[in-house]
């Protein structure tokens, strides 16, 4: 186990799966010479070559359109999107192409394709560039929705979807780069899709998060431990397909669950789940299922007012003890 960034360990991933299969290659705006707008594929022209890691016209259509025709040639394409919010421009590639061909095809043809995207607010970026659009994607069918924590699931699950031969929308938030934690080492450490991990154990209150709101809720956790409050958080990793069965075998423990978003929260994630864990032990909760999410807003340019539309570890914490104090 090596201690690295979450912006080193989705390099080395990038870096290990080009180098095991000579059909991987990277492309994007920036990527080659610039080496990303984050610095996630420093070195990949360097070692790759401008055959395997190329810059492209300021173009997210073509992109992910280019991305789609050399998937369905048998290469495995890795397309960088400055952020999220231009994949808005490829979304008619995402969602009529890359989502439907395999199917539309009836399965005679595989799209081994991942798209990374970093996104969320807090940079104070305004409201164009500040966007929490994974429930766009989980929408619909046909592909993957990733969106790892920490820096060991950023390697292992970037890896998984390069590997897969499905397409992948893999998202990074912005305020997760410089963050550190223990990586494997094995170049085939792969953490699997669709599998949720239990960050923390415990028996009173089940939090649910992903991305950012994940360690937001750790931090909540490790607060409230103090106080005596015990949670178990839950940290999807994978949106679409999303593991209701390690959600619900928590929720069945605790009795209790706080799902943070930050999304927006009309349609947003937390209403899935909390319509999937009443489906499921509706008889057995103790409460209601409890959202906290981003605010139906666009994001203001303030870093104040931007704060507050934006879950905070003290938000969660506050919630958590609303629903122990049975505060709804």
């Amino acid at each position: 186990m090596s201690e690295m960034t979450y912006r080193d360990a989705l390099n080395l991933a990038l870096k290990e799966e080009m180098r095991h299969d000579p059909s991987v290659f990277v492309l994007g705006e920036d990527v080659a010479l610039y080496e990303g707008s984050f610095k996630v594929t420093r070195g990949l022209l360097a070692e790759f070559g401008e055959e395997r890691v190329r810059d492209t016209p300021i173009s997210e259509n073509t992109i992910i359109g280019v991305s789609v025709g050399a998937a369905m040639g048998g290469l495995r394409p890795v397309a960088e999107l400055m952020t999220v919010n231009f994949a808005l421009l490829a979304m008619d590639q995402i969602v009529n192409h890359m989502a439907k061909i395999r199917s539309m095809f009836g399965g005679q043809t595989f799209l081994p394709m991942t798209i990374r995207m970093p996104g969320g607010g807090g940079s104070q970026l305004g409201a164009q560039h500040s966007q929490s659009l994974e429930t766009y994607f989980m929408h619909c069918p046909g592909m993957h929705v990733l969106y790892p924590a920490t820096p060991a699931d950023a390697k292992g699950l970037l890896k998984s979807a390069i590997r897969d031969n499905n397409p992948v929308v893999f998202l990074e938030h912005e305020l997760l780069y410089n963050s550190k934690g223990e990586v494997p080492e094995d170049p085939e450490f792969l953490v699997p899709i669709g599998k949720a991990r239990v960050a923390r154990s415990g028996d009173q209150v089940t939090v649910v998060g992903y991305g950012r709101m994940t360690i937001l809720a750790l931090q909540a956790a490790e607060e409230l431990a103090g106080e005596g409050v015990s949670c178990e958080v839950v940290d999807l990793r994978s949106l679409a397909p999303l593991d209701t069965e390690t959600i619900v075998a928590s929720v069945k423990k605790s009795g209790r669950v706080v799902v943070v978003e930050e999304c927006w929260r009309t349609c947003g994630l937390g209403a899935e789940i909390a319509s999937r864990i009443y489906d499921a032990c509706f008889d057995l909760l103790q409460a209601p299922v409890k959202r906290v999410s981003g605010l139906d807003v666009p994001m203001p340019y303030s870093r104040k007012i931007e704060k507050t539309c934006i879950p905070q570890a003290e938000t969660i914490r506050q919630a958590v003890k609303d629903v122990m104090s049975g505060r709804y």
